[in-house]
């Protein structure tokens, strides 16, 4: 299977199925120096660890982080870091029904028709137990980000349709039908250089909606106004410029040959333009889907070819947006890692003053 890696400079590979012996990721390309130990990645693993809060699956996994290379005396050596999470709360039996089944809104009726062979116990490599290790990783470059003053954060702004403050109602409606419900989750960074990503193929937006489109319940992803950008006028959408400090404005221009210190006065695109970072805040909403695993009995075709209703057991998610904040932070931070190392060396002067030459 092709398509578990993803970055250029900055690397994460990810590795293990749900209810396998362990799962982790292999993080390839952090600079040596940064300071990291296991209690550094545990508070973001506990965010999203299972089981902690009202609506998430029962399964009880305590999510703790081992690094096994990379590391030396509390920080990294820059050799590649290795990070496994041993999965001790399995309950394999619950999927033994379903093993010929495909279940609705899952990958097993497409893994079956790409390998013809699948493990169907948690969905096995597309279970969304996946993202702990992309959180293990994503946590090393966040805390990367955190050392250049670059901060990524995430709330939730609507589940089920409301907004996420009102959503208690509706989460225990939906529980107690056996149903699950999707949300909405904006992401904003601050704190970037101008000028992060690359006017093609790699345009920063294109490489993070990549990412986030990649974890198994995001359905769909917008940057800055995002789809209401097709109802505005170009007028209503240009981000104007402004300089950084507006008390000057008007004092004249800038001396010859001195470019004047800009900045967006609006951020209608979301900290991006032409692929590259503005230096206004990186903003995204990410939408995401409800949890497919559901108790409520579902109308589908059975493993005898017939039509019936298919009842789901085992411990699931109502929903899985609570959970799911810290995943595309770091998602989003393993892209401006790569991106940031990749952006050295983008001046020939930036490269003869590392040298000094």
């Amino acid at each position: 299977m092709a398509g578990s890696s993803s970055g250029t400079l900055f690397k994460l590979t990810t590795f293990g199925e749900s209810h396998g012996r362990a799962i982790g990721v292999i993080v390839d390309g952090c600079p040596a120096g940064l300071p990291l130990t296991e209690a550094d990645l545990q508070p973001y693993l506990d965010r999203r660890r299972p089981g902690r809060q009202a609506f998430t699956t029962a399964r009880s996994e305590a999510d703790e982080a081992e690094i096994l290379s990379g590391t030396f005396e509390g920080k990294t050596t820059g050799t590649p870091i290795a990070i496994v999470i041993r999965n001790t709360d399995q309950r394999s039996r619950d999927y033994s029904a379903v093993k010929d089944i495909c279940r609705p809104g899952h990958a097993d009726f497409t893994y079956d028709a790409k390998y013809g062979f699948r493990d169907y116990r948690g969905g096995g490599r597309s279970s969304g137990r996946e993202t702990a290790s992309r959180v293990a990783g994503g946590a090393v470059a966040l805390l990367f980000l955190k050392s250049l003053g670059i901060e990524v954060r995430t709330e939730i702004l609507s589940i089920g349709g409301v907004p996420a403050s009102e959503a208690e109602e509706v989460l225990s409606e939906a529980a107690s039908e056996g149903d699950s419900l999707g949300g909405v989750i904006a992401c904003e960074v601050t704190g970037l250089p101008i000028g992060l990503g690359e006017p093609v193929f790699d345009k920063i937006d294109a490489d993070i909606a990549k990412a986030v489109l990649s974890l198994g319940a995001v359905k769909g992803i917008e940057f800055g106004e995002g789809f209401d950008a097709a109802y505005m006028r170009g007028s209503e959408n240009n981000d104007a410029f402004e300089p950084v400090c507006p008390a000057e404005a008007g004092n004249g221009p800038a001396a010859s040959g001195e470019r004047p210190a800009l900045r967006p006065a609006t951020n209608h695109a979301g900290g991006v333009l032409g692929g590259m970072t503005s230096g206004a805040p990186l903003v995204f909403r990410t939408a995401v889907k409800p949890t497919p695993s559901i108790s409520r009995p579902q109308h589908t075709a059975l493993s005898d070819g017939t039509m019936g209703d298919l009842e789901i057991r085992g411990r699931h998610d109502t929903c899985i947006v609570p959970r799911l904040g810290v995943v595309i932070e770091s998602a989003a931070a393993a892209v401006i890692a790569d991106h940031l190392l990749r952006h050295m060396a983008s001046r020939l002067e930036g490269i003869k003053a590392f040298y000094g030459r």
